[in-house]
């Protein structure tokens, strides 16, 4: 069963057309997790966070209000569309708390920690670092997803960046895939943070020798190819990787990007998956924060779910305790 799809679409619709984003956040929030980084403002390569990491806990906290509607609610749901067209529903729809906030955000300034530790020189765009349409995109939603492509093409190119550091394999695909498809000119390089790591010479100053089962995100795997550079990172900082049967090009789906539609069925999918990949070790490693989402949160207790930049911060940017 499913939640009333039209009015829902409809919504992220609105909310991509009148505010940018299908599930618009403020500029604080959107930016806060680089408070204290001093990061340069802009330049020819920046880190581009595409608002995913900073999201989840907003498609969450929508998630499991949706999922006590599933198969019911269709009046309701039109009237909350109504009122969305006039005022944001979305801190109503999609209330979360500071402490889910800080924790994916934590996941982002990892990844600083890991550029800088491998010599990387980027900036940041703050407030124009726009959220790209991933899922408006994922949920068909084309016609609006196209205008507001070519709005945050425009933004990109007037800010003066030129190589783009990507954070997550849905807004990596969206820019270096989908972009070019249908924004005429885009020519910006686009890479995930993990493939910039893996062509430099990191060195491990704190090997974990832990072992973990690796799950692999459906599309760095099946669009984008990113398949051996987790893998790699992972090996070099003492990490022993266990392959479940279904991995690689071959992995199964976390059950995202359903839970916004479907959450039941969402839910049953990332189950079956825990399931599969804890019969290997009870130590789960994704490198998504939509596969890192879904996969917590059916996680049964002695199992594990964490970011693969969780391990490698630890192998390669230890922290100082002050003697």
């Amino acid at each position: 069963m499913s939640v009333p799809i039209g009015s829902t679409l409809g919504i992220l619709g609105d909310n991509l057309r009148k505010r940018g984003s299908a599930l618009p956040l403020s500029r604080r929030v959107a930016t806060a997790w680089a408070k204290g980084l001093d990061l340069p403002r802009g330049g020819e390569t920046v880190l581009y966070t595409g608002q995913m990491w900073q999201m989840v806990p907003a498609i969450n906290a929508m998630s499991r209000q949706l999922g006590k509607y599933e198969g019911r609610g269709t009046r309701l749901f039109g009237f909350a569309r109504s009122m969305n067209k006039v005022v944001n529903l979305t801190p109503f729809l999609a209330r979360t708390t500071p402490s889910e906030r800080t924790a994916y955000n934590e996941r982002l300034r990892n990844i600083v920690r890991l550029l800088r530790a491998a010599g990387v020189e980027f900036g940041y765009l703050y407030e124009k670092d726009l959220y790209p349409g991933t899922l408006a995109y994922d949920e068909g939603l084309t016609q609006g997803f196209v205008a507001h492509a070519r709005r945050v093409a425009r933004t990109l190119r007037e800010s003066g960046a030129k190589r783009l550091i990507t954070v997550d394999p849905h807004t990596t695909n969206i820019l270096r895939s989908v972009y070019p498809k249908v924004v005429d000119g885009f020519d910006l390089s686009v890479r995930s943070y993990l493939e910039v790591l893996a062509d430099r010479t990191l060195t491990a100053t704190e090997p974990l020798h832990e072992s973990v089962t690796m799950h692999d995100s459906c599309v760095y795997a099946r669009y984008e190819g990113v398949v051996e550079q987790p893998r790699l990172l992972l090996a070099r900082g003492g990490v022993d990787i266990v392959e479940p049967e279904l991995s690689g090009s071959m992995t199964f789906c976390c059950g995202g990007p359903l839970e916004t539609l479907f959450p039941g069925k969402s839910t049953e999918i990332a189950r079956k998956r825990v399931e599969q990949l804890s019969a290997c070790r009870p130590n789960l490693v994704t490198a998504c924060p939509l596969c890192l989402a879904n996969l917590q949160r059916v996680a049964p207790t002695g199992v594990e779910v964490r970011d693969i930049s969780d391990y490698l911060v630890r192998a390669y940017c230890p922290v100082v305790t002050p003697a």
